[in-house]
């Protein structure tokens, strides 16, 4: 069984046991919910909006974690201008431990 959740403005993969990292939420030993937007169970697919509101994918947040280090630099010719920034997301690192369809 596996589901089709919404997290962090992605849509992820995820099954029972699933460690994953989504955008920030939360602290570590939280739970939460997230939204499904198609389960499968076997060979029986659900995607109909009504029956996706009675399914609920719980989720355990793990820890903090960050992304990866991303460098933006600027420059302009002849001017003598450059311009160095640097940015790392801030990540939630978070373990599914139910899916109740």
């Amino acid at each position: 069984m596996y589901a089709i959740v919404r997290a962090g403005g992605r849509q992820e993969k995820v099954s029972v046991g699933d460690v994953l990292l989504i955008d920030k939420v939360g602290r570590a030993g939280d739970s939460i919910d997230l939204t499904p937007l198609l389960v499968v169970d076997g060979s029986t697919v659900t995607s109909d909006a009504t029956k996706l509101a009675k399914v609920s994918v719980k989720a355990e947040v793990v820890k903090a974690a960050k992304g990866p280090k991303i460098v933006i630099m600027k420059y302009k010719n002849k001017t003598g201008y450059r311009k160095r920034q640097g940015h790392r997301q801030h990540l939630t690192q978070i373990k599914i431990t139910s899916i109740d369809a």
